[in-house]
């Protein structure tokens, strides 16, 4: 099996057990490191933080702006553990799939799993929030390998249902932590922005760092549509019938541009917003966390 078929969504839909699919997400992600221009890139590699200006353009690593699109500096300075919090979207519309092997929580599950599993190799703590109209579920972080059986064995028996208050739900996560951390979300973000925005400046405002994983499925993103069709609003469970044929370019403008507000509002904030759709491989989102959380603190 090559490394990329580790990463492939339809090849881990084909693992039942959570802490299997995780360690073969980990394991795949981390050979193909080794087998790319970032060998020894991997949980070992030397720390790395956003350049800013006034930095020495010399000190640039290219080899991370080739794999990223960023510009990020190495560090020498000792390694810090972080503690991370992995927060997870249990709303309804995370249970949608048309055509993908995952639905949009089936791959963050698996994603959060896989996310758990580094963590916790690279002895950082971490703990597992949940919410849909409030938290729901809460684990305390921890950096033991017995704690990786606990989170995982939480995320497996999760069930999507109902409407969301994503902003109400990280309002209150913000003022839940209290100690600096690196808040990992999970969600399809399907609300009204303005307010996501508030309760994630709440989070950096308090001096928590945030990497915002925009799960959407692919025929989200792609609008594989024809004909007229009947859409159902999965919270609601209202119905419109549409023209899909006629609608698409009108869809697909908005999708964009919803997707945009989002990266815009998360680079003036400092936020890492890693835009996802369920056809994706793990690697994307594994990398951009792994270079994330080096020289935060």
């Amino acid at each position: 099996m090559t490394v990329d078929k580790y990463l492939k969504p339809e090849v881990i839909r084909q693992i039942s057990r959570l802490d299997l699919r995780a360690e073969f997400v980990v394991k795949g992600f981390l050979q193909g490191l080794h087998a790319s221009p970032f060998q020894g890139f991997s949980v070992e590699f030397s720390e790395h933080r956003k350049y800013t200006p006034g930095d020495d353009p010399q000190d640039i690593d290219w080899l991370v702006y080739a794999k990223t699109d960023k510009y990020y500096i190495k560090k020498f300075e000792a390694e810090t553990n972080i503690t991370g919090y992995l927060v997870v979207d249990l709303s309804q519309s995370m249970a949608y799939t048309f055509r993908q092997e995952l639905s949009k929580f089936d791959y963050a599950i698996c994603l959060a799993a896989a996310l758990c599993y580094l963590m916790i190799q690279q002895q950082d703590p971490v703990g597992l929030i949940t919410f849909d109209q409030r938290v729901r579920n809460s684990l305390a972080p921890k950096s033991k390998r017995n704690h990786l059986g606990n989170v995982l064995s939480l995320l497996a028996n999760l069930k999507p249902s109902g409407p969301t208050d994503i902003a109400g739900s990280l309002g209150q996560i913000a003022a839940m932590l209290k100690q600096r951390s690196l808040v990992m979300v999970f969600s399809d973000l399907l609300t009204d922005p303005e307010p996501v925005f508030r309760s994630l400046r709440q989070l950096r405002h308090r001096g928590h760092d945030v990497i915002l994983f925009h799960i959407l499925d692919e025929a989200e993103v792609r609008f594989p549509f024809d004909g007229y069709i009947e859409f159902e609003e999965p919270e609601t469970n209202e119905k419109t019938e549409v023209d899909a044929t006629g609608f698409r370019s009108e869809y697909l403008e908005a999708i964009s541009s919803f997707r945009e507000q989002y990266q815009n509002e998360c680079f003036q904030r400092g936020i890492d917003y890693v835009p996802l759709d369920t056809s994706m491989q793990f690697d994307k989102a594994l990398l951009e966390y792994l270079i994330s959380r080096r020289g935060r603190f």
